[in-house]
């Protein structure tokens, strides 16, 4: 072979990435070319003049010159101008192809890439005449020739509804850095199935849900109340719908508050208490009491049943056609027994007064329950309304529930120490070889239906 010969086959590779180098390297040094290597586009444009190659492997994205400028530098120059370069690209991005091919690149090979197409693509520019222009044929755009691999892109599926949590908290509102994994709003849960909005309770976190009703068209909205204590209701006096003309809103509540529903509503409101009255809100607002038979919704159905808890306080069940929910923020579930769950039957007394709840609940598939004490918590606030940690496991256990959401947190429990507390309640569930998946809800908590 001539001394002319064997510099007509020398090959550059300018590469980055050592092990791609070296890949490269072992490919073409079978082919007999004489190689050099040059790490980086600077690197590359100073060994042209030194090494004098008739073929560049050149990649693209490299430090200090992109391999683009490298092209158009070589382009650019008369002695530099005639040499072949095969561009290497790990991106598909038709626009850098297109200027690649523009500056006169041979072809283009993508990573990763198999030695082989490399070998011949080399072999391909060593077996064709003439200088390189920009008028040379140009070889089909790679990023059209080879596919890129089909990309799997799922779509969430919201024809079945789901629920969100808006407010997690009980008693009163906080705000902080050791709350922010939680949230501080007080109750409120939305359950989507339908055109009408379905709402449970109007704690703080309701604010926040009309601000997004906001976004859409004026609709029809039913607000189940689970009881009026203030955490319950104190978000409602800000609660845009409520004074936008067009938006319809049943209020539903129970029989039996000291006052009725209507007046308890319109006390909150009082300009005592808020500069804004009931009669400017604008929306179409009816308030009723809760029947006996279940109440159709679009595609939903709501029943409810009474709980334990100071005054006139329900829990609701909502069944919709994939899926059933029930929702007690307030319940003092076997109020006083301070026992172990592993002590209890059917046939305890304490189980037996709270026959109606557990009827009620049975086979649900979602249970967003309280559980708002540990067993030392409960034992100084007996009477409360609200359930220990075991007690409540209990009700998971005996529901047959599928799924647990706890709800109703502490204000006085931090993050931290909700989540020790639900490594507890996993524990136990674990003891008492019920099968329910527990979680703590947060504001903002979704779940598809």
């Amino acid at each position: 072979m001539s001394a002319s010969e064997i510099q007509r086959r020398r090959v550059l590779i300018a590469e980055d990435v050592k092990i791609a180098a070296l890949t490269i390297v072992k490919a073409l040094e079978c082919e007999g070319f004489e190689l050099a290597v040059a790490h980086d586009g600077e690197d590359c444009l100073a060994r042209v003049g030194s090494f004098q190659p008739s073929l560049i492997v050149l990649d693209l994205m490299m430090p200090k010159v992109h391999g683009i400028d490298v092209l158009r530098q070589l382009r650019a120059k008369a002695e530099t101008a005639h040499i072949g370069v095969i561009v290497c690209s790990s991106r598909r991005f038709k626009t850098r192809i297109k200027q690649a091919q523009d500056l006169g690149a041979f072809d283009v090979i993508l990573k990763p890439f198999d030695p082989k197409e490399l070998v011949a693509k080399a072999r391909a520019f060593f077996d064709s005449s003439g200088p390189v222009t920009n008028d040379r044929p140009k070889s089909p755009d790679p990023s059209e020739q080879v596919s890129a691999p089909e990309i799997y892109r799922p779509t969430l599926d919201t024809s079945t509804g789901c629920l969100r949590l808006w407010g997690t908290r009980g008693s009163i509102p906080i705000s902080g850095p050791s709350f922010a994994r939680h949230g501080g709003n007080t109750t409120c849960l939305q359950v989507s199935c339908g055109e009408d909005v379905i709402i449970f309770d109007a704690g703080s976190g309701i604010r926040e849900l009309g601000l997004t009703l906001m976004g859409g068209q004026a609709r029809k909205i039913h607000l189940f109340m689970t009881h009026t204590h203030w955490d319950h209701i104190q978000g409602f006096p800000f609660f845009v719908p409520a004074y936008v003309p067009g938006f319809d809103i049943t209020i539903y509540g129970a029989k039996g508050f000291s006052k009725d529903l209507k007046s308890i509503f319109e006390g909150q409101l009082d300009q005592a208490y808020f500069p804004v009255q009931m009669k400017d809100m604008r929306a179409n607002l009816r308030f009723e009491y809760l029947p006996h038979e279940p109440i159709e919704i679009n595609e939903a159905k709501v029943s409810w049943e009474f709980v334990e808890h100071p005054g006139v306080t329900v829990g609701y069940k909502i069944e919709t056609p994939t899926t059933s929910i029930s929702f007690m923020p307030d319940n003092e579930f076997l109020k006083g027994y301070l026992g172990s769950p592993h002590s209890l039957s059917q046939k305890h007394d304490s189980v037996n007064a709270c026959r109606p709840i557990i009827d009620f609940l049975a086979g649900v598939d979602i249970l967003i329950h309280e559980a708002q004490y540990t067993a030392e918590e409960y034992g100084q606030k007996v009477g409360w309304g609200h359930t220990s940690v075991p007690n409540a496991c209990f009700l998971a256990k005996i529901s047959g529930a599928k799924r647990w959401i706890v709800v109703h947190h502490d204000p006085l429990h931090v993050d931290d120490f909700l989540q020790t507390k639900l490594n507890l309640t996993r524990q136990v569930l674990s003891e008492l070889e019920c099968g329910a998946e527990v979680t703590h809800g947060f504001d903002g908590f979704i779940l598809q239906l």
